[in-house]
């Protein structure tokens, strides 16, 4: 599947939420175990942290990963974030794995201002559900935020 074209870089840049997907190298399944998870999604708030952007939602499926990441900061560039986080944690997956984490390139798009951020929440958690992995959102182990609590993101989903 191609990519549809890049926006410009100014795109990326300031105040702004985008939803974000980034596909295992040869969509291998990867992302089954928590520590595999776990050493992945800490590279992850590490760049968020860095490049001042929150992890507002993110699921980690067996092979591909989606993320609602928020610019807080008007110098905040979305794109540094994501080549960031892709190289931290392809470099210390690969340490442990002994191979590539990512295909090349993510998917992204910038969230209108008319778009309500619950719905692209409730799309990211409700992954695995419609993967037919789990059955509810509380079983899947490998959702969360770096903003809310998962208690949080179900209350709020029930209540939109």
């Amino acid at each position: 599947m191609s990519r549809p074209p890049r926006l410009g870089s100014a795109d990326y840049l300031g105040q702004q939420s985008f939803f974000l997907t980034i596909c295992c190298y040869r969509r291998r399944v990867i992302f089954v175990r928590p520590d595999i998870v776990e050493i992945v999604l800490q590279q992850f708030v590490l760049a968020a942290n860095a490049r001042d952007v929150a992890l507002t939602a993110y699921c980690f499926m067996p092979d591909h990963v989606h993320a609602l990441v928020a610019a807080l900061a008007e110098h905040s560039d979305f794109t540094k974030f994501v080549s960031l986080s892709k190289q931290r944690s392809g470099y210390h997956f690969k340490r442990v794995q002994h191979t590539c984490l990512w295909q090349e390139g993510p998917f992204d798009r910038v969230l209108r201002s008319d778009e309500p951020e619950m719905t692209v929440i409730r799309y990211i958690v409700s992954n695995p559900i419609r993967a037919r992995i789990v059955q509810t959102p509380q079983e899947y182990l490998f959702w969360g935020s770096q903003v809310d609590t998962r208690d949080e993101i179900l209350e709020a989903i029930s209540r939109s």
